[in-house]
């Protein structure tokens, strides 16, 4: 069982970051990123000062801004234990979310107006 974690700190123009933690100061951590079973190139480890940690760096590569949902896997390399994840939602799926969220909404609404309109006319 592997001693590392990943945190999360932010998603930004196109690059997740995150600090990996639980490696002795100034051990690099072997962290492997797969996306659809495949390598994802580009990712980067920056040691931090003060020996918080170690920044990671992983650019979403632009195949996975399509359709769908697409998974990365942040895993230890030495052992192969999963660290953490992240998700990238894009497209038609996303749209459809959003409809059937407002869909939803502007059912509550006119509920909310029915009985509104009714709790006016009780009081008069």
């Amino acid at each position: 069982m592997s001693d590392l974690t990943v945190t999360k700190t932010r998603l930004f123009q196109g690059v997740w970051e995150g600090i990996v933690t639980g490696t002795a100061a100034g051990v690099r951590p072997a962290i492997a990123v797969t996306h659809l079973e495949q390598s994802v190139q580009g990712a980067e480890l920056v040691e931090t000062p003060q020996s918080a940690g170690w920044l990671l760096r992983i650019p979403v590569p632009r195949e996975a801004l399509s359709d769908g949902l697409h998974t990365f896997l942040i895993r230890d390399a030495e052992d192969g234990e999963t660290l953490g994840s992240f998700a990238i939602l894009a497209g038609e799926v996303l749209s459809d979310d959003i409809r059937a969220e407002m869909d939803l909404l502007r059912e509550e609404l006119d509920l909310l107006k029915r009985a509104f309109r009714r709790h006016c006319l009780d009081t008069m």
